[in-house]
């Protein structure tokens, strides 16, 4: 087999590999909470038997608890939180997956580097670009969920605020209400759906209201939730009307929502500037000087 049949067919399998691997882990890492949660819903709680994912997930489990030497710091098990991995084996999941990237590239580049007819210090250069470009995946992979799931929050919180001021206006206690808006608010947002069932279940286990929803807070990153912690105790202390807070904390979401799309509105003219330059502008250079620069060509050569 000559060489310009296995660069390709190498590269092509290296990033069917990475890619395949990469898809595993993001699955494995959120199968535990949909299963106890489903489980929670049907009031039943099935234990499965051990399939292949489960135990490719523990061996990257027991390769990242090997390269963390065991312990993982906390900011980040919360960041790990706040994308939606609840799992205590999250974090060393998480280091597992960097680790085995990072291999699997340092591999694959090694290997194609050789193939390549480059000088030494090229392939070197090649080699831990890919590696370090893998390597840095479950970052970005982990940076964007808790991004998606902050603002799958931020959009939808207002209106299970008004949900929970419209029950404890009819009269409904806050536990209730909670637990009403909980199911209503699961068909347009699981997201706030599976964090408000997560603190309702705190609170049956004898938790404090404001602690369960403070952990909340600390499992979403939406400071949203943090002000809306701070507005219900206040009101619980001094004894205000809670709908009424409600109410208007409700209203100050929506305005501050207003504000940051037009903010991003304002954003925009700025941010297009560089696909212009690069993309639009040499394009339109082309067109509107090319055929004066081919007369002029035409010219000169005379």
């Amino acid at each position: 087999m000559n060489q310009e049949l296995v660069i390709p067919v190498l590269a092509g399998g290296a990033v069917v590999a990475v890619g395949g691997a990469g898809l595993l882990v993001r699955q494995m890492l959120k199968a535990p909470l949909q299963d106890r949660l489903r489980g929670l819903a049907d009031g039943t709680m099935s234990v499965s038997p051990q399939s292949d994912s489960r135990r490719f997930a523990d061996v990257v489990q027991n390769l990242g608890a090997a390269v963390s030497s065991g312990s993982t710091s906390r900011s980040l098990r919360e960041k790990l939180t706040q994308a939606g991995y609840h799992d205590p084996n999250a974090a060393a999941i998480y280091l597992g997956a960097k680790a085995l990237l990072f291999t699997v590239a340092l591999v694959a580049c090694g290997v194609l580097t050789l193939l390549a007819p480059l000088d030494n210090q090229t392939k070197i250069l090649l080699t831990m670009t890919g590696s370090l470009a893998l390597f840095f995946v479950p970052n970005m992979v982990v940076a964007s969920r808790r991004a998606r799931r902050r603002g799958d929050i931020r959009r939808h919180l207002p209106d299970a605020i008004d949900l929970l001021e419209i029950c404890a206006s009819a009269g409904m206690g806050i536990d209730m209400a909670w637990n009403s808006v909980t199911e209503e608010v699961r068909a347009v947002s699981p997201v706030l759906a599976d964090e408000m069932a997560l603190t309702n279940l705190e609170i049956h286990l004898g938790a404090a209201r404001a602690q369960a929803m403070r952990h909340m807070a600390e499992r979403t990153g939406a400071d949203e939730l943090s002000s809306l912690v701070a507005v219900l105790v206040q009101s619980d202390r001094f004894g205000t009307s809670i709908t009424d807070a409600m109410r208007t904390f409700a209203t100050s979401m929506r305005e501050t929502r207003s504000q940051r799309a037009q903010e991003s509105a304002e954003k925009m003219a700025v941010k297009l500037i560089f696909p212009m330059i690069v993309f639009i502008f040499p394009a339109a250079v082309l067109v509107m000087a090319g055929p004066a620069f081919i007369m002029l060509e035409g010219v000169m050569t005379k």
